[in-house]
């Protein structure tokens, strides 16, 4: 009988010792993080390229994203990039459960004389948010000046411009990370 209380003691005793760990390597950076994607807001303001575009962004997005450990929501609405409401990002976060918002712009180069001559050149602009709608850092990326990219499709330069942004907005916030402790 005293083997028997022994043994189960012993067992109960290593048992906890093997658990102790595992609690101990569970902390709040480790969770995954939700990140609320909006559609961008598109310029110039034309119904036909909206569609194009948000496939490019999100596919750019999702490429990205898979790497990381994050998860991308995407909210099928456009928020104006220069005029965002604070109370609308946080209503968001909180319906979506994000931990971050994400706020996009894509803007076309115009090339020519005519209203729908476009250049494949864009600018790829991100404003990043936390779930209380405070704004965290802001990233663009111009794929003609930085990749210096001439020829090519224009969803090729949207993925570009957001992987570029996406880069960006990560080493504002691996600086505001050290001095903040947050993490995106």
């Amino acid at each position: 009988m005293m083997k028997k209380i022994l043994l189960l003691t012993a067992f109960t005793f290593f048992l906890m010792i093997g658990i102790a760990p595992v609690k101990a390597q569970e902390n709040a950076d480790d969770r995954i993080k939700k990140i609320l994607y909006f559609n961008p807001e598109v310029e110039p303001d034309i119904e036909e390229i909206k569609e194009p575009t948000n496939h490019a962004f999100f596919s750019a997005v999702s490429d990205n994203i898979s790497g990381r450990k994050n998860k991308m929501l995407r909210a099928e609405i456009q928020i104006p990039f220069d005029n965002i409401d604070k109370q609308t990002i946080t209503d968001y976060c909180i319906n979506n459960d994000a931990d971050f918002a994400v706020v996009p712009k894509v803007r076309y180069f115009k090339v020519g004389i005519g209203k729908y001559v476009f250049s494949n050149q864009v600018v790829v602009s991100l404003k990043v948010f936390d779930a209380k709608g405070n704004f965290i850092a802001e990233s663009d990326h111009d794929t003609y000046r930085k990749n210096m990219r001439l020829l090519g499709s224009a969803e090729n330069s949207i993925k570009i411009g957001t992987n570029g942004a996406i880069k960006g907005i990560l080493k504002k916030l691996r600086k505001v990370k050290h001095t903040a402790g947050s993490d995106f």
